[in-house]
């Protein structure tokens, strides 16, 4: 049985923030495992956070397909969600891509990084935005 890490402070409060806001927003600690997504975000992923559950980084992000404007595949290290995870600092950008019900959507993604102290990450929020 795998022991559950305790949330710091911090996810549990941008849990909080995010279940009520109206756009679609997750949540993804410091490992890169998806810990929310509101209800919004449902239609997204097809799924409650519920029967989803938690899921490691590369997992849920690949189903996605994400590309830009143009097409081109969006590797992860220029998504918005890769650059608040990789390089600590908030990421904007455009993009296109295929949710689990196999519809594609252009969409706004903004991620940032969050932080309990100014040397101590311990996750990303991202929210998608229709424009």
């Amino acid at each position: 049985m795998t022991k559950r890490r305790q949330k710091h402070l911090v996810l549990i409060l941008a849990r909080e923030f995010a279940s009520n806001l109206a756009q679609p927003t997750l949540i993804v600690d410091d490992e890169g495992m998806l810990v929310f997504f509101n209800e919004a975000a449902e239609e997204i992923f097809q799924q409650t956070f519920v029967e989803t559950g938690e899921l490691p980084f590369d997992e849920w992000s690949a189903g996605f397909d994400p590309r830009t404007l143009d097409g081109e595949p969006l590797p992860l290290e220029r998504r918005p969600t890769g650059i608040a995870m990789y390089e600590r600092r908030a990421a904007h950008e455009r993009i296109r891509m295929t949710s689990v019900d196999g519809v594609e959507r252009e969409v706004a993604l903004t991620a940032f990084p969050l932080f309990a102290h100014a040397d101590e990450f311990v996750g990303i929020m991202a929210i998608f935005w229709r424009e």
